[in-house]
This record gives structure tokens, sequence and C-alpha cells, in this order.
């Protein structure tokens, strides 16, 4: 009886997907990383971030570099304080999210669909302030309850207010004796504390 040869079959050539797929992502996170990295170190110099931002943060800026203080801001910068020092929440995730919000303004600065002048569209949140200011919480003696009693009134309010409602970092209305606020603004807010917390009297 004759014997038949096994016929051979070639497998098709198969594209190795998981190799070629894992090198695009590795790509991607390095480019990601190195990204962020960057970003982390330029945004320790205040020019990086005026050289984007423009009305009205390059005025901003330019009151900073002047003496005397005439805001918040430009007193913070003669004790060394750098715009991402306040423009970010604390810890990594606040930096985070305050390098994400950096790309986002970097894309709409290069695809001219930047706003100008600039709207802030993430306010300065309270632990923005705290994580430089926290002993300003302790206590509540008549000199210090309005700070002590923020936390309550926020948990009771959600119209309460926040450091920022007092202490305006680019706000020329106040001076360095008052911790440059703006008294009329100030009252307006511990009036609303008051009526809250009393119960409405």
């Amino acid at each position: 009886m004759p014997k038949y040869k096994k016929k051979h079959t070639r497998k098709p050539k198969t594209f190795p997907i998981l190799p070629v797929l894992g090198a695009v992502l590795l790509a991607a996170l390095l480019l990601t990383a190195s990204g962020f990295a960057f970003a982390y170190t330029q945004e320790e110099h205040d020019t990086f971030c005026s050289s984007c931002h423009t009305q009205p943060e390059s005025t901003f800026y330019q009151r900073a570099l002047n003496a005397p203080a005439v805001d918040l801001a430009s007193f913070h910068k003669a004790k060394d304080t750098r715009c991402i020092d306040c423009h970010s929440g604390a810890g990594l995730t606040g930096r985070m999210q305050a390098e994400l919000l950096g790309a986002h303004n970097t894309l709409a600065l290069y695809t001219h669909t930047a706003i100008q002048p600039a709207k802030q569209t993430v306010p300065v949140h309270d632990d923005n302030c705290l994580k430089c200011h926290q002993q300003v919480t302790n206590g509540r003696s008549r000199n210090n309850h309005f700070h002590g009693f923020l936390a309550e009134w926020q948990a009771t309010d959600p119209n309460a207010g926040h450091c920022v409602s007092c202490h305006g970092g680019h706000s020329t209305d106040g001076n360095a004796q008052n911790r440059f606020q703006n008294q009329a603004l100030v009252s307006t807010v511990c009036d609303a504390c008051h009526r809250v917390m009393r119960g409405g009297d």
C-alpha cells in the first residue's frame, strides 16, 4: 500500500501584537512621565508660569518683583514662595492636579484657544493655604475665632467662606498691616458666618 506523505500546512505568520502594544504603552508612559518631570522642574520658576499666563497674571508677576509688597502674592514672593506653591493643592495629588491643569492650559495656548484675559477655573482652595498655614486653625480665642470656627461653618453651610474670601492673593485693597484684606469684604464674610452659626439672628 503506497504511503502518502503528510502535507505540511504552514501556519500563517502572526503579528506579535502584545510585544508591540507593550512597547507603545511603555513609550507613552515614558513620554508622559518625562513630560510631567519637565513641567515639574519648570513650574518651580515663576518666569516659566508667567511666560504662558498673560493678563492678568503677568501684571501679578510684575507686581511681585517690586518692593514694597502691594498684595498678598508679592508679600509671599518676598518670602521665596513661588506661584506653584499657592496654585497647587497639598501633596503629590495636589501637584499632579496642577500639572494636568497646566497641560490643558498649554494646549489651549498653542492651539490659540486660550481666553484672554485668563479666567480662573480652579479657585485656590483652603488646602492650598493650609499646607503652610495649618497653625492658624488652632485655637478659638477672640483674636483667632474666625479661623478656628471656619471648618465648622463650612460643614454647616455650603456657601461658607474660604481662606481667599478674606485673603485675596492678588487684591491690592489691603496692606501688610491688615494682611492685605479688604475690610468691607471681611465684614461681609464675618456677618455671614455669624448669621449661620447663631441660627440666623
